[in-house]
C-alpha cells in the first residue's frame, strides 16, 4: 500500500487540529476548574462558666473580628438561633478562603486548650458569649467532567 504525500499531510492536519483543540478545551477548563480552597466558620452560644480562665474575650465591636469575612454573620446566626447544642456554619468556597482560619488564629486571641473546652475565639455580643472557630480544606483534585 503506498500512502501519497497528499493523503499524509490531511492526516497529520486532521490529527494535529484535533491535539490542539484538545489542549485548549483542557486548558480552559482548568483555569475555571483551579483548586480553591474552602473555609467553614462555626459558632455556638456559651455560658460565662464555659469560658477558660485563661481565654481572652474579644468584644463583636472588634475591628479585627469585623476582617474576617464570614465571622460576623456566623455569630448572627449562633446567636439568632440560640445554637447551643449545634454550630451555626458560614461556608467560603472561594479561592484562599484557608487564610480565613489563619486570621481567625492569628490575629485573634485564639484559645487552645487541652482541656474540655472550645477550641476559638470568645466573644462577647450584647448580654452572650459565643465561640467562634473555623477549619479549612483545599480540593487538590481535578474534577472528572
Amino acid at each position: 500500500m503506498i500512502i501519497r504525500g497528499k493523503d499524509m499531510a490531511v492526516s497529520l492536519l486532521a490529527v494535529g487540529t484535533a491535539a490542539v483543540a484538545g489542549y485548549l478545551l483542557r486548558s480552559s477548563r482548568s483555569r475555571d476548574d483551579s483548586p480553591r480552597s474552602k473555609a467553614d466558620l462555626g459558632a455556638r452560644l456559651v455560658d460565662r462558666d464555659e469560658i477558660p480562665a485563661d481565654a481572652t474575650v474579644v468584644d463583636v465591636s472588634s475591628r479585627r473580628l469585623d476582617e474576617i469575612p464570614g465571622a460576623r454573620r456566623a455569630i448572627e446566626r449562633a446567636v439568632r438561633n440560640r445554637a447551643r447544642e449545634d454550630w451555626e456554619h458560614v461556608t467560603l468556597d472561594r479561592g484562599g478562603a484557608w487564610s480565613v482560619v489563619d486570621a481567625i488564629r492569628d490575629s485573634l486571641p485564639y484559645y487552645d486548650g487541652s482541656d474540655s473546652r472550645y477550641n476559638g475565639v470568645y466573644v462577647h455580643y450584647e448580654n452572650r458569649f459565643v465561640v467562634l472557630d473555623a477549619i479549612g480544606w483545599a480540593r487538590l483534585e481535578e474534577s472528572l467532567y
